[in-house]
């Protein structure tokens, strides 16, 4: 007992004894949690002080940690044991002792508001919560009687003590209702009592606030309580005096922070819109912030700025729709969208001489969409006010888009430049949006600013106005088709004469081309004017990203007029890659350029470049298939495996006959003989099966080899024939050996595609029994280590009856035991795997009837299924995987009804299952709407 006297934190590790919850043990623990240095010790501390505070002891030893000689930390844990006794275990409470409690809670809060802010607050919250368990009924004008009896003369605490625990009572009051537990029915209950009870509190906070002798402090508190209530979806029309008193503090620094929130909180709850006329008054109140706001800009001050913006982006992103109804006050609201305009292009750069303008970008969004949603004839009126404005904004946009000077910028630390990046995105979005209230004509305007500002003579233009103008085209250009715009042609035709100084500029040139690319598609003679630069930006690795996604957008979209350009593209292209200028994922960006570019020429053309692009990897792989594995040779490995796969993944010579006619796309046949890539890959098959012999037990290399094939086949689809043999051949040897999911996967992908093909059955038939056999095995074994494993072995299982089921006919196939398996991983923790277990039984019930051996074992295991989906709907399964249990119990209706009716019967019969806290009659009338 000694031990346990002087550790209760050691002590209370497991359930603890009642008599452990003493004052004296909770105060030691509550030591060791702020004072003993060793984590554990604290860990365990907390822990048994968790225990304590749910208790039946923590009535007793609440109040006694509240004594005025105890140390503020203890007081606190003391205060929070009553909230959470309070809030927690409310019916625990014998209904005479209500009117005791809120009288100790009262004498409580009296005592600490001149003492310990911390524990005061918490005392709050714990009566609080008191107050909104008995309204309405058992404490009808709990506000009212607050107010009263905090306003009592004969407390023997000041005026200003007594002001401010009431002040913070009422506070807590509306957010601890927030985030209460209390029932549904009751909390609307609670809140039409506290709608009412409001009428008690407003009143009070008016006066504390026009009160000239009342203090900072108390004013600070009256807008925080002000705050606090309007979340309760007050009346608008109710808190006009506060909001102007709050309009009025905004003067005062020390107020500033306090009436801002105050004023957003309550402008911005849904109710609002319903009060026009209040929302009216308040325009001319932000308006009147114009001047403060001006002077706050000029003198640096960005907390006031920023407050003074959030409040016009407010009222304006709110209530546009209903403001903008009020037609005969077009000119107020207008005034304000031009305050807002005014925060949008706020001087300095974002982040750092100025975070305002970000907030503003939403509320042109709504304005436009309340704009374009009223009818024709209004909206003809608004277009007119705002089209004009919102040009302007295009203008302020791209202004706030450029970058800083080259100096300035390389101050910046890496964070604000990737804010600044994200920043720029947000305007990219907003100029897309804008498009849709001004179309081509803002194209025409972008086109005549870039077109005067590249031929003036007069003055040097700087290459930042240069950079933003061309952003603001590819941030239209990438989204919409402005394939009949007439300035495009003479875009690209100004491409070519920019001087360009700079990487940021750079980039931005690439971008526009390639988000022009498919406009190029449309008039290949422009071609020749953008491509020398794309390639020339392919040597500077500080273009990576941009100028090799641009060649792959043109690749892409204009394959069929690369021809007389593809003996340069291919030689500059081998000329970066050999001296690796890039990164590993714009190398295989590059690849995937090729395979398209390369798609659009003759067999032997390909073939020839092929050969020059391919043979120094494939001599550096033979090297490195002869070399000890390493981890550096790895690398060389998989880059090689990856260059080839990306490579193979657009090189596509079968053209389709038209994309447009739904999802079976059937290619046609290739007339000039066998497919290159096929005719590649059956030269390099015994380097791959050399370099995988060598490297079977890294999963790295075992997925970069079945990447090759699985893309080869995805692009080529019935092309691929002449490899199906080999790979089948080659699959079963790699998965024999050490089984791996990406060999799966690929296996999934041949059934898929040549599984219902005679020529190609048998080979795959042996495939799929070799694989099946060996997951068996590791099934055996425990196959909890291969959750990735299982779930692939699922998804082939379920291709294979969806797209063959007679591979389930073979007498070699163990139906049963695969049947076995399946159910075990629905019990896996991973979702995944659950999900494809239950997609490989939402194709194996239907299959009951016309595959015997499926009937056979669905009639003998099926019981067991449905317990597993029971179990799992039951127990812990995660809630976005009852879909896939409903499908199972679905088919389970659908095409084994009369074993369905026995089974569930017999299943549920057990107490307790599935879930101890299901009555008989819930698993009644579940298995009722099963079975209906």
């Amino acid at each position: 007992m000694e031990r346990r006297e002087e550790q209760p934190g050691a002590a209370g590790a497991g359930a603890a004894p009642a008599l452990d919850f003493t004052v004296e043990n909770v105060e030691k623990a509550l030591h060791q949690l702020y004072y003993d240095p060793n984590i554990e010790n604290k860990n365990l501390a907390q822990k048994w002080l968790m225990q304590a505070q749910v208790s039946p002891q923590a009535w007793h030893f609440s109040w006694q940690l509240l004594q005025p000689d105890k140390v503020p930390e203890i007081q606190y844990f003391g205060a929070s044991a009553l909230h959470i006794k309070i809030s927690r275990y409310w019916s625990d409470i014998p209904t005479d002792q209500y009117e005791s409690l809120k009288a100790q809670l009262f004498t409580q809060i009296t005592r600490f508001a001149s003492g310990s802010k911390i524990v005061l607050t918490r005392l709050c919250v714990a009566l609080a919560s008191l107050a909104l368990s008995m309204m309405p009924d058992a404490w009808p004008c709990a506000v009212a009687d607050m107010v009263r009896l905090f306003q009592a003369e004969d407390s023997p605490v000041d005026g200003q003590g007594r002001c401010l625990a009431l002040l913070e009572l009422l506070t807590v009051l509306p957010e601890e209702f927030q985030t209460s537990r209390l029932p549904q029915y009751r909390k609307g209950l609670v809140r039409a009592s506290l709608a009412v009870e409001c009428g008690a509190v407003f009143p009070l906070l008016e006066q504390l606030l026009q009160q000239p002798s009342s203090p900072s402090c108390v004013r600070q508190k009256v807008l925080k309580c002000f705050s606090s209530w309007v979340q309760l979806e007050v009346p608008l029309q109710d808190c006009e005096a506060l909001i102007q008193a709050a309009f009025a503090a905004l003067q005062d620094t020390e107020l500033f922070d306090s009436s801002v929130e105050a004023i957003v909180n309550a402008i911005s709850q849904p109710d609002a819109q319903r009060y026009v006329n209040t929302l009216l008054k308040l325009i001319p109140l932000v308006l009147g912030l114009q001047e403060q706001l001006r002077q706050a800009v000029q003198n640096g001050d960005m907390e006031t700025s920023h407050g003074i913006c959030r409040i016009a982006v407010a009222l304006g992103e709110n209530h546009s729709r209903a403001l903008l109804d009020q037609v005969e006050h077009w000119q107020s609201f207008l005034a304000l969208v031009n305050m807002i305009m005014f925060c949008t292009g706020i001087p300095g750069h974002y982040p750092v001489n100025e975070t305002t303008s970000s907030l503003t970008l939403t509320f042109w969004y709504t304005l436009q969409d309340d704009i374009l949603s009223f009818e024709a004839e209004k909206q003809a009126v608004y277009q007119q006010v705002y089209r004009p404005v919102y040009f302007q904004l295009v203008d302020v946009l791209l202004h706030k888009a450029q970058f800083p000077s080259d100096e300035e910028y390389g101050f910046w630390s890496s964070d604000e430049k990737e804010q600044f990046r994200i920043y720029r995105v947000d305007i990219s979005d907003t100029l897309m949006y804008v498009y849709e209230m001004l179309g081509a004509e803002l194209l025409s305007n972008l086109y005549d600013k870039l077109g005067r500002l590249l031929t003036s003579s007069e003055e040097p233009y700087s290459w930042q106005h240069t950079e933003a103008l061309l952003y603001g085209f590819q941030s239209i250009a990438e989204t919409i088709d402005v394939n009949y715009s007439d300035v495009v042609p003479g875009l690209i035709g100004l491409i070519p004469r920019i001087s360009i100084s700079n990487v940021q500029l750079a980039d931005t040139v690439m971008f526009t081309i390639g988000a022009l690319s498919e406009w190029l598609a449309d008039h290949p003679v422009m071609i020749n004017s953008v491509l020398p630069l794309v390639l020339h930006a392919l040597g500077n690795p500080e273009l990576s990203v941009s100028s090799v996604s641009t060649l792959k957008k043109i690749c892409r979209e204009c394959k069929y007029d690369l021809p007389p350009y593809a003996a340069n593209i291919v030689a500059v292209s081998q000329d970066v890659l050999m001296k690796q200028i890039h990164k590993t994922s714009q190398c295989m960006w590059l690849m995937q350029a090729l395979g398209f570019l390369l798609s659009a020429l003759q067999v032997e053309e390909i073939l020839k470049n092929l050969h020059s692009l391919i043979s120094p990897y494939i001599q550096q792989l033979e090297k490195l298939a002869e070399e000890i594995p390493n981890p550096s040779n790895k690398l060389a490995i998989v880059h090689i495996l990856g260059l080839l796969s990306n490579l193979f993944t657009t090189l596509d010579v079968s053209h389709h006959e038209d994309d447009h006619e739904g999802p079976e796309l059937r290619k046609l046949p290739v007339p000039q003989g066998p497919n290159p890539v096929v005719v590649v890959l059956q030269q390099v098959f015994q380097l791959i099966q050399k370099v995988l012999s060598k490297w079977l037990n890294d999963a790295q290399v075992v997925e970069a080899v079945c990447a090759i094939f699985e893309k080869s086949v995805k692009t080529l689809l019935d092309d691929f024939a002449p490899m199906v043999p080999q790979l089948c051949e080659m699959l079963g040897r790699m998965y024999s050996t050490i089984p791996q999911a990406s060999a799966l996967d690929l296996t999934r992908q041949l059934v898929h595609i040549f599984a219902h093909e005679p020529a190609h059955f048998p080979p795959i038939e042996a495939l799929f029994l070799l694989v099946t056999s060996v997951t068996l095995t590791l099934f055996q074994q425990g196959p909890r280590d291969h959750p990735d494993i299982v779930d692939s072995f699922m998804q082939l299982l379920a291709q294979a009856l969806k797209r063959k089921p007679d591979l389930f006919l073979c007498e070699r196939l163990d139906v049963k035991a695969v049947f076995q398996c399946a159910v075990l991983a629905l019990k896996f923790p991973e979702a995944p795997t659950v999900k494809a277990s239950c997609g490989f039984f939402t194709e194996l019930l239907p299959r009951c009837g016309e595959v015997e051996s499926v009937g056979k074992v669905v009639q003998e295991d099926g019981r067991m299924l449905l317990v597993a989906v029971l179990e799992a709907i039951g127990g812990q399964a995660s809630r976005s995987l009852m879909d896939c249990f409903a499908d199972i119990l679905f088919a389970l209706n659908k095409h084994c009804f009369s074993l369905l009716s026995l089974w569930i019967k017999e299943a549920l019969q057990p107490p307790g299952f599935p879930s101890a806290r299901l009555s008989p009659e819930q698993k009644d009338t579940f298995s009722q709407q099963i079975l209906r």
